[in-house]
């Protein structure tokens, strides 16, 4: 068993009042990169589609705060099916509900809240954007199951947080098109590989209490897994863009992300868990460097 954490109680955490802390703590507001990373294939759908920069910004705030709730949603879930193992691997030990600071019925009473008010801004949505938030619901519930059932947990992960690129997609335009279905691909391959790199934090202690992921299925072998699952992802973001009318400026672009995540690749030592969470947390600028290619594709 390591002796690695990632929870951060401390910072603007910290001056919170006592009551508030462990529900911040149980939402990750301590570490906001689930909520970008949830949020980001939504903007890469904006850069490419909102019909006016107002309806863009205006969609890029209601999502960024959806992100937020709907992530700290999935955090409440994941960690009621997670608890009694969570208390046995050192990353999550402390977790509010593993340590016992919120009980289970709290926690049930804070996801409802959290819910009510995700439903409130969907509901602002066009119809096709309001069927394709109520859907996402099914994955986030099941998450936490996949990692006990399948080697391939960071595949229904790849699922969930890909879904903001065909709900933003639905949001800007009214509806569905090839360029949402190219872009809900390349979400979810990308994420396959970096939520891969994530999970090496836990190695170790996932193969003793039984959790399984493409962490542990791959081991040595992760680096060309990574490969194939970034060229494929950058492959898509290209297609996406073709099809979506974009001029031929954001190929170019698109070298930057490309670049970052060929460093991913090329850093990764799956030993060092604080590196891989480092890696993990530097697509924020990934997923940014896309929306930016996009936007210039718009020029």
């Amino acid at each position: 068993m390591n002796t690695y954490t990632d929870i951060r109680a401390g910072g603007w955490v910290a001056r919170l009042p006592e009551g508030w802390r462990p529900y911040a703590l149980l939402m990750r507001l301590d570490r906001p990169i689930g909520s970008w990373l949830l949020f980001l294939p939504g903007l890469w759908a904006f850069a490419m589609a909102a019909p006016s920069w107002g309806r863009g910004l205006w969609l890029t705030a209601l999502f960024g705060l959806g992100a937020v709730l709907m992530r700290g949603a999935g955090c409440v879930v994941n960690d009621l099916w997670d608890r009694d193992l969570d208390r046995q691997v050192e990353r999550t030990a402390g977790r509010p509900l593993a340590s016992g600071a919120v009980r289970p019925r709290q926690a049930l009473a804070f996801l409802v809240a959290l819910l009510l008010v995700s439903c409130m801004i969907l509901l602002t949505l066009p119809p096709v954007a309001i069927l394709l938030g109520v859907l996402s619901l099914m994955p986030i519930a099941l998450y936490p199951l996949a990692k006990r059932v399948t080697d391939f947990p960071q595949a229904m992960l790849g699922l969930v947080f890909s879904w903001a690129a065909p709900t933003g997609y639905a949001a800007a335009t009214g509806g569905l098109d090839a360029p949402a279905f190219a872009l809900w691909a390349a979400g979810f391959c990308w994420i396959l590989g970096y939520d891969t790199i994530y999970a090496h934090q836990d190695r170790e202690d996932d193969a003793l209490v039984g959790i399984r992921s493409t962490a542990l299925h791959f081991g040595e072998r992760t680096r060309p897994f990574l490969v194939g699952c970034y060229a494929a992802a950058v492959v898509l973001l290209v297609l996406a863009g073709l099809l979506a009318g974009l001029s031929w400026l954001f190929i170019p672009a698109l070298l930057l992300p490309a670049g970052l995540l060929a460093r991913q690749v090329v850093a990764l030592d799956i030993r060092d868990p604080a590196l891989c969470l480092r890696l993990f947390k530097a697509n924020r600028d990934v997923g940014l460097a896309v929306a930016l290619a996009f936007l210039i594709g718009r020029l």
